[in-house]
């Protein structure tokens, strides 16, 4: 009889362990929510909004990430955005240094009294650059703070580079598009994108020949050359003539999937595809019980785990017919990624109703044990007084969402 040796013996048992697996990777996926107030502001003024983080790997203290979150001022007339400001904290939250306003990220005023602002913004990490690129929309707005179409190709793509060796920002530049009139007003804005593993960014873009005609929408590859990006090819472009079209999409990475969910005035759509180009039809989302989800007219943003796929959004339904367009409170469901459907039950509340709206918000990975989503209360025109009594206070929130176990798509 062949003896087995010790060490030999104890590889075996390891190798076995491993296989079975042990009780807490075998447990369902669950979560904690911890919601933190970083600002309040709500003088009659303006408001602080859009707010999005992303990551810097190891630029934070002592290994940690430095996080940084772009947001604006809104100057309390209809999209009216001043420049961007940022907000840091190098130690997860602990602190926060800003708003601070970024000169070159701020408007561009021409003689003829015309403001030229970037807003709907998300920041997102590009490893193979070592730069943070922030990316969003050109808008032209009168003295007033209307949004003007006054020259062709005036609603672009905009996108600035950062350099946290440096501390550095360059200034807006346009992603050029291809020359067809479909791609007069083409936006990536508040819009989740995507870095692929060989550094080219996937962008999802709301598009169409002017500012009056029912929005398209399609994902563009681009490549970063330098501190430029450069549009490369687009996939599948989706068109819907109700109302005001297709707008606002959001794409996500998960399963060796990729997943598009898409904003319209009636009802919320999803998709899905094998290359982040080329995706299947658009379904609209409903909850696994085949009801439909009630989110609507505003934006829903993903979050991704190794273990899951979950949605953040507004809907119907949750005692909130005082809320402009139901945005608020923010949910957050798992996504059946068969079915392309929500799961009804674990459907957590992420940031309560509070007589404002949360419509306006960020998601995005922080590290391994957290992902962040991102919003400020709206308290906007006659709603004012009502939002006040319901709590309101121009709150800019974190809701942390802490796993129950590392997320494996985020490096550690």
């Amino acid at each position: 009889m062949r003896r087995i040796s010790f060490a030999a013996m104890m590889i075996f048992l390891l190798l076995v362990v491993h296989a079975r697996g042990d009780d807490k990777t075998d447990a369902p996926l669950t979560f904690q929510v911890k919601l933190e107030t970083v600002l309040e502001h709500d003088d009659g003024k303006f408001l602080w909004f859009h707010p999005r983080a992303a990551a810097i790997p190891g630029h934070g203290d002592n290994g940690l990430p430095e996080v940084i979150v772009t947001l604006q001022k809104h100057l309390h007339v209809s999209d009216f955005y001043s420049g961007i400001s940022i907000l840091q904290t190098k130690n997860m939250g602990k602190s926060w240094t800003g708003p601070t306003a970024i000169p070159e990220l701020d408007w561009v005023r021409e003689p003829s009294g015309v403001a030229v602002a970037v807003a709907d913004v998300t920041p997102g990490w590009h490893a193979a650059s070592g730069k943070l690129i922030a990316i969003g929309t050109q808008v032209r707005y009168s003295k007033k703070g209307e949004q003007l179409e006054d020259k062709t190709r005036s609603a672009q793509t905009s996108y600035s580079l950062f350099d946290p060796d440096k501390n550095q920002w360059t200034k807006w530049r346009i992603l050029e598009m291809p020359a067809d009139p479909k791609f007069n007003f083409a936006r990536c804005a508040c819009a989740q994108w995507l870095v692929e593993p060989d550094g080219s960014l996937l962008l999802p873009f709301y598009y169409g020949p002017d500012g009056k005609s029912p929005f398209s929408v399609m994902v563009a590859r681009c490549r970063v050359e330098g501190d430029r990006l450069e549009y490369l090819e687009h996939g599948t472009e989706f068109n819907l003539d109700v109302v005001r079209g297709l707008v606002e999409p959001s794409l996500i990475r998960f399963g060796g999937l990729y997943y598009l969910t898409v904003r319209n005035d009636i009802k919320a759509y999803v998709t899905v595809s094998d290359d982040g180009l080329h995706f299947e039809p658009l379904k609209p989302w409903t909850f696994d019980d085949g009801t439909e989800l009630g989110s609507y007219n505003t934006q829903q943003h993903w979050l991704a785990h190794s273990d899951g796929l979950f949605l953040v959004y507004t809907r119907r339904g949750a005692n909130n017919d005082h809320i402009m367009r139901h945005r608020a409170p923010l949910f957050i469901g798992r996504v059946d990624v068969e079915k392309l459907q929500v799961q009804r039950a674990g459907e957590t509340i992420l940031v309560p109703e509070r007589g404002a709206t949360l419509g306006n918000f960020g998601a995005a990975a922080i590290t391994a044990n957290e992902s962040w989503v991102t919003v400020s209360e709206g308290i906007f025109g006659k709603a004012r007084p009502q939002a006040h009594k319901r709590g309101a206070t121009g709150a800019l929130f974190v809701a942390r969402i802490i796993w129950s176990r590392p997320n494996q798509l985020v490096a550690p």
